[in-house]
């Protein structure tokens, strides 16, 4: 004898339907859409003008008879490296940018970290005002920035020169010995509000937390910046460090603006100023790429050493 189950019944004892699996789907082709065209402006705009410098740094041009004869270029391995270290206007303009990073750099970071500590402290008021105010001078170009501070530095009608003179000195911003600062003066105006606002993005990322427990065991304001903010920001104050090293290596607008007052800046004065001089003035194209590929590798070394060092450290 068969019983007959109620349909509430029967519908609870038949099995659930297997969900139906989702159609995974392949984002392969969206991706590549975005990597392929930042891939071709990369090994286009970067990587190929690098490996063309090496390349042509490893030839020379060559003429026969007295030099007026037909030019043959070949290959001369490593001599025109051996020419940019034996070449003194080289050494001198590696050692001038050198000096001028020691001084410059440590001034314009030190800078930017008080002006973000203050931003971030509670006692300054209308704090969005100053850091729009501090990053003003980074957003002029630097040509027009250049160009500002060469006429308040040219003898005759500056300012700053009348300034001095009313307290009986007489300084001239655009001499041998003193244009070298006139030039870190405008590059510290220029930079210290981009390298603040990345020192204050680090310390606005910082939980109040730990400054709060820090007050709550009798912690001063100049206590929790030094022993608790400082700490926790080198990280990115260390990025500020490498990529001003890089900018110093590389200094080249300032110079080359301000050279049209100061007479003491020549066409050497930099060591990507003798570059362009060597190839574009002299066409002496080889020797120009040996002295950027020289350059390029101090840049590497010098950013590889301050990142060693601040890891040793524990900064990273």
């Amino acid at each position: 004898m068969h019983t007959v189950a109620p349909p509430g019944q029967a519908a609870a004892a038949r099995p659930a339907p297997a969900p139906k699996r989702r159609k995974q789907v392949s984002h392969r082709g969206f991706i590549l859409s975005f990597l392929i065209p930042f891939g071709v402006l990369f090994v286009a705009m970067y990587l190929a003008p690098i490996a063309y410098s090496i390349v042509e740094s490893l030839y020379t041009v060559k003429r026969s008879g007295l030099g007026l004869g037909p030019s043959e270029t070949v290959f001369a391995g490593l001599d025109n490296y051996a020419r940019v270290f034996a070449d003194d206007s080289f050494l001198t303009s590696v050692g001038r940018v050198l000096l001028f990073g020691a001084v410059q750099v440590p001034v314009m970071l030190g800078l930017a970290t008080v002006l973000a500590l203050l931003l971030d402290s509670a006692v300054v008021r209308f704090p969005n005002f100053f850091r729009v105010a501090y990053f003003v001078p980074f957003a002029l170009p630097v040509v027009v920035s250049a160009l500002l501070w060469s006429f308040l530095y040219a003898p005759g009608s500056s300012p700053y020169q009348k300034l001095f003179a009313l307290v009986g000195l007489s300084i001239d911003f655009t001499a041998d010995g003193t244009v070298l600062w006139s030039l870190a003066n405008i590059v510290t105006w220029a930079w210290t509000g981009y390298n603040m606002l990345i020192i204050y993005s680090a310390l606005q990322a910082l939980p109040t937390d730990i400054y709060e427990a820090a007050k709550i065991d009798g912690a001063s304001g100049w206590q929790i910046a030094w022993r608790i903010k400082l700490p926790l920001v080198r990280p990115a104050i260390t990025l500020t460090a490498v990529m001003s090293v890089i900018g110093t290596l590389q200094l080249y607008n300032e110079p080359a603006i301000v050279k049209h007052i100061a007479p003491a800046i020549d066409s050497k004065y930099t060591p990507l100023m003798l570059a362009q001089t060597a190839g574009l003035e002299n066409s002496d194209y080889n020797f120009a790429a040996a002295v950027s590929v020289v350059l390029a590798l101090a840049t590497f070394a010098l950013s590889f050493v301050i990142l060693r060092f601040a890891r040793r450290k524990g900064n990273l």
